[in-house]
C-alpha cells in the first residue's frame, strides 16, 4: 500500500505522478535531493532509519549487478520492515515484489539501460512484479538524451548521477549528443552555466550544465504526458541514438504492456511524421477492432476512396464531391496511412479524426503493406457485391490491385488521373447507376450499430439496439438512441466518436450478450467518482477511457475508466472512475 505516491496522469506507459513529501515532487522527476539511503547491508547491519515526510527514505538494502545468479539474489534477499513515512525498497527486475514501498529502485539499470531488449525486458518485468501505484526509479543512468524513452517505457523517477560524472570527465550533454568539452569553441545552451564566458567554462560548469539540461528536457517530458503527446517526441528523440531507436521498438513489440495502460479515446492529435507509427497501438487497436469486430449491415457496393486532410473526412471538399456521385448508392470506406481503413460510421472514432500524416504522395513499402493487411482482413470479414476502388494511382491503386488478387470479390476502377476530375467523378456516378440508395434511418441505425461493434464486441449493436430507436437532437453527429418506453439509452459523442450510456442504457448493456466491462465497489455509493481504495475488483480488459458498469451493494452506476482494470484493482489512490450516472439501491 502506498500512502505518499500517486498517478495523476497516463499516457501509455508513461504517468505523471506526484511524490507526497513536505514539498511534492511532479513525476517523471529528479530524484536529487529528496532522496535519503539508509545504507547497504553489505559492510554492516543497520537498523530501521526514522525516516522523514522531508525525503524518500531508501531502506536498508542489497544491491545487485546485471548478471547475478537469482539464487545469490535469493539467498541475500531483504526483509523490508513497514514504515509509515516516505521509502523506497531496492530490488532487481528477478527479485522485484510487493513490499508496502512507495518507490523501487532497480540497482542493476546500469546493466540493461543501453541494451534494448534487455531494457524491455527488465522494465516490463518489474512492473508487472510490482504494485501499478508504485514509482519505479532507476539510479546513475539517466541523461538528456535518453530521459524521454525511460519515462515511455513507465520510469516515474531518475537522478542526475551519471549526468555528473560525465560533466567532470569533460563531456557535455545535449538533448541529442554528447561532445567533448575540449571540443566546443561556443556553448550551444544559454542555461545559467553557460552563460560564463567559455574560457573560464570548467569541468564542475559542465556536470551544472548537464543536470540543468536533464532537468529542463524532464519538464518538456512532463509536458508531453500531459499533452497525451509523448510518443510522437520520442519518435524523433529517440533518433539521435540507435539504442534508444530500437529500445522504444522494442516496446512495440511488446503490444500486451503498452495496450493495457493505452487509453482508448483521448483528445490529443498522433502526429504520422514516421514509419514507426504504424506500430502505435492506437493504430493497430483500431485496425484490429475493424477487422474482427466491425460488421457492414449494408447490401450495397463498397466504395473506397482515399482519406483526405481534413477530419472528420466528410467535412472536406473531395469527400463532398465523392457524396454527390455516390448519393447512398454504396456504403464508403477510406483508405488511409497510418490508420488502415475507415469506415463511413467510425470517421469520428478515434484516433480517425484525431491523426494528421505527413503528405508526399509517395508510399512507403511498410505503408503499402500494412494498409493492404487490413483491407485484406476487412473484406474477408465483410460481404459486398463488389467494389468499386475511386483511387488515384500509385500508392492506393497499388494496394487495391495487392488485395484483389488475393479476395473473392470484384473490382472496378473509375478514377481517370484524380479523383475529383470531372471524369473520375462521372465515372463513379455511372457505375452505381442502378443501385438503390439506403435511407437516413437505416443510415443512422447502422452508424450506431458499428460503433457499438467497435467499442463493446463482435455484434453488440445487435445485442444491445436491435429493437432501439436512433434519433437526431438537431444535426449529424448528434445521434441518441432510445427504446420502445421512451427511455434514452445512449448518446454519441462526437468527440470521440463513442457511445455514453445513461443508467437505463447500462442496465441493457448489463443484462445483454454484449461483453460488460464490470467494476465491482464496497458498500457505499459513489457520487462524482469512484476513488482506487474503493474498488472490489475490476476486469482485466477494462482500459482509460473504456465504459465501465459500476455495481455495489448500495449502487448501480455508468461511467468511463480512469485507469485500466489490473490498476483499479491494484491500487490504494486515485480515481479509478468518473461516474457519470448513479442509482442508490
Amino acid at each position: 500500500m502506498t500512502d505518499h505516491f500517486e498517478i495523476l496522469g497516463r499516457d501509455g506507459a508513461a504517468r505523471l505522478g506526484e511524490l507526497r513529501l513536505a514539498e511534492s515532487v511532479t513525476t517523471p522527476a529528479l530524484a536529487d535531493g529528496v532522496v535519503e539511503d539508509a545504507g547497504s547491508l553489505w559492510t554492516t547491519e543497520r537498523d530501521v532509519p526514522e525516516g522523514s515526510d522531508d525525503v524518500l527514505t531508501v531502506l536498508p538494502h542489497r544491491s545487485f549487478p546485471a548478471g547475478t545468479d537469482e539464487r545469490v539474489q535469493e539467498s541475500f534477499a531483504v526483509d523490508s520492515p513497514e514504515v509509515d513515512f516516505p521509502s523506497a525498497s531496492v530490488v532487481t527486475a528477478e527479485t522485484a515484489e510487493n513490499t508496502g514501498a512507495d518507490a523501487y529502485i532497480l540497482s542493476n539499470a546500469q546493466g540493461f539501460v543501453g541494451h534494448a531488449s534487455a531494457f524491455r525486458d527488465a522494465v516490463v518485468a518489474a512492473k508487472e512484479a510490482l504494485p501499478a501505484d508504485t514509482a519505479l526509479y532507476l539510479s546513475g543512468v539517466a541523461t538528456p538524451r535518453n530521459v524521454s524513452t525511460l519515462a515511455y517505457a513507465g520510469v516515474d523517477l531518475v537522478d542526475g548521477k551519471l549526468a555528473r560524472v560525465k560533466g567532470r570527465q569533460g563531456m557535455y550533454l545535449t538533448t541529442e549528443s554528447e561532445y567533448f568539452l575540449e571540443d566546443l569553441d561556443e556553448l550551444p545552451c544559454t542555461c545559467a552555466a553557460c552563460r560564463t564566458p567559455r574560457e573560464e567554462f570548467t569541468r564542475e560548469d559542465c556536470a551544472t550544465h548537464n543536470v540543468n539540461v536533464l532537468r529542463a528536457e524532464l519538464a518538456t517530458v512532463r509536458r508531453r504526458i500531459r499533452d497525451g503527446r509523448l510518443r510522437d517526441y520520442v519518435e524523433g528523440q529517440a533518433r539521435h541514438d540507435q539504442w534508444l531507436t530500437a529500445a522504444f521498438r522494442e516496446f512495440d513489440q511488446q503490444y500486451g504492456y503498452l495496450e493495457e495502460r493505452t487509453p482508448v479515446i483521448r483528445n490529443a492529435e498522433i502526429s504520422a511524421a514516421t514509419s514507426d507509427t504504424i506500430r502505435r497501438v492506437e493504430i493497430q487497436r483500431f485496425a484490429e477492432r475493424v477487422t474482427t469486430r466491425y460488421r457492414n449491415r449494408f447490401d450495397n457496393p463498397l466504395v473506397l476512396v482515399p482519406c483526405s486532410a481534413t477530419k472528420p473526412y466528410s467535412e472536406s471538399q473531395s469527400h463532398s464531391q465523392f457524396h454527390d456521385a455516390i448519393q447512398f448508392r454504396a456504403h464508403v470506406a477510406s483508405m488511409t496511412s497510418p490508420i488502415g481503413v475507415v469506415p463511413t460510421e467510425l470517421e469520428l472514432t478515434y484516433p480517425a479524426q484525431h491523426y494528421d500524416s505527413v503528405v508526399t504522395g509517395r508510399w512507403s513499402e511498410d505503408e503499402k503493406g500494412f494498409v493492404a493487411s487490413v483491407l485484406r482482413r476487412y473484406l474477408e470479414r465483410n460481404d459486398y457485391p463488389r467494389v468499386v476502388a475511386h483511387v488515384p494511382d500509385h500508392g492506393y491503386r497499388d494496394i487495391c490491385e495487392r488485395v484483389e488478387s488475393e479476395v473473392d470479390v470484384p473490382f472496378e476502377y473509375t478514377v481517370e488521373d484524380h479523383p475529383t476530375t470531372t471524369d473520375s467523378l462521372a465515372n463513379l456516378m455511372s457505375t452505381l447507376q442502378g443501385e438503390l440508395k439506403y435511407a437516413k434511418r437505416e443510415r443512422q441505425h447502422n452508424t450506431v450499430k458499428a460503433i457499438a461493434d467497435y467499442q463493446f464486441g463482435p455484434d453488440a449493436g445487435e445485442d444491445l439496439f436491435d429493437d432501439a430507436d436512433v434519433r437526431m437532437n438537431s444535426r449529424y453527429p448528434k445521434l441518441q438512441v432510445w427504446n420502445e418506453n421512451d427511455e434514452q439509452l445512449a448518446t454519441m459523442v462526437p468527440q470521440y466518436g463513442v457511445l455514453s450510456f445513461t443508467l437505463a442504457g447500462a442496465r441493457v448493456w448489463s443484462e445483454s450478450d454484449a461483453p460488460t466491462k464490470r467494476v465491482e465497489i464496497d458498500n457505499f455509493a459513489p457520487h462524482g467518482s469512484v476513488l482506487a481504495p474503493g474498488v472490489v475488483d475490476a476486469d482485466d480488459d477494462i482500459r482509460v477511457g473504456d465504459e465501465v458498469v459500476v455495481e455495489g451493494p448500495k449502487a448501480f452506476a455508468v461511467g468511463r475508466a480512469e485507469m485500466f482494470g489490473a490498476e483499479m484493482a491494484e491500487s490504494t489512490r486515485g480515481v479509478a472512475v468518473e461516474v457519470r450516472h448513479v442509482e442508490e439501491k
